[in-house]
């Protein structure tokens, strides 16, 4: 399956997280022109990677 950004809104808390540099310029370019957050394309990225693991890694 394929990952596809969304631009849905949900209740939300804050959370401190350290990306590398490299990294956030990556997402950066590819949130251009699309109707979502930095935020919004992290949660969405960590939901299909949940998602989309192997059973003995969920556990």
């Amino acid at each position: 399956m394929a990952f596809q950004l969304k631009s849905e809104r949900k209740e939300t808390e804050t959370k401190t997280v350290r990306f590398p540099l490299s990294l956030i310029e990556r997402i950066e370019k590819a949130i251009v022109g699309k109707d979502v957050s930095f935020s919004g394309f992290v949660i969405q990225a960590c939901e299909f990677a949940l998602e989309n693991m192997d059973e003995n890694e969920k556990e």
